[in-house]
């Protein structure tokens, strides 16, 4: 599930491959960009935003946003692809390599200096050189009475938290997602926010145990025992989105 880790190290693979290249093929397969022809341009660099990837050129850049199932996939020169044909939205090609965007499902082309509507609004970004932990607990004060487990969705307050953060992120804090913004220790929360997707952003398998055997504190793992309390993990709709916690250790 693409969060701020995994954005991360999507730019940086990408950038290890697009940065300082020319585009010798480019297929984007959206209405809006059909007939664009980005063949001959330079991708400078490639960088995250939150949930949001950048592929910048001198008078464009390539927006994208995975959302749950998008995904950026590499194949050398000659090498076959993998991957349904049907789900193909955008084709980059240097010489050395293909990247080939598979079920992409917000990709846009818009001069740099337009980046601002796309990414504007984001709040401080916690893999970003713009990261702010005070501003963003200024953000979620903004809204002292919204759960908590809302509130750290919210972009416009830190960008990077998906699902499976949000879970982990309040367990560690040993706050209820349920709890009102104004009653969380929200300093620690964002500390801990920050530690974790730090602690991620160079790894390949998500962990915030830890551990090895057990790499998640709570996300998915309802009705199994807490690793640190033995009560089972409780889950529940909240605004939308599966929640995972223990009614114990997050009271």
């Amino acid at each position: 599930m693409p969060e701020g880790d995994s954005i991360y190290q999507a730019a940086s693979r990408l950038q290890s491959v697009l940065g300082g290249e020319t585009l010798t093929r480019a297929d984007l397969r959206v209405p809006r960009h059909a007939t664009a022809d980005l063949t001959g341009r330079k991708i400078v660099e490639v960088v995250p935003r939150g949930k949001h990837l950048l592929m910048r050129m001198p008078d464009l850049t390539l927006h994208s946003h995975l959302l749950m199932d998008g995904s950026w996939r590499i194949f050398r020169s000659g090498e076959r692809w993998r991957g349904p044909g049907h789900q193909i939205r955008a084709i980059l090609e240097v010489p050395a390599a293909s990247v080939v965007g598979y079920r992409i499902h917000d990709l846009r082309l818009v001069r740099p200096a337009d980046e601002r509507l796309i990414v504007g609004h984001l709040g401080p970004d916690l893999l970003g050189p713009d990261w702010d932990a005070e501003l963003a607990v200024h953000n979620l004060w903004r809204e002292p009475s919204r759960p908590i487990a809302e509130a750290l969705l919210e972009q416009r307050n830190l960008a990077g938290i998906g699902n499976v953060f949000k879970s982990e992120i309040l367990f560690v804090s040993r706050t209820s997602p349920w709890a009102p913004v104004q009653l969380s220790d929200l300093p620690q929360i964002v500390e801990n926010s920050s530690k974790l997707l730090l602690a991620n952003r160079e790894t390949r398998v998500r962990n915030t145990t830890g551990s090895l055997r057990d790499p998640v504190w709570v996300y998915g793992r309802a009705g199994r025992p807490c690793l640190r309390c033995g009560t089972p993990i409780r889950s529940a709709e909240l605004a939308g989105r599966v929640t995972y916690w223990c009614p114990e250790c997050q009271r």
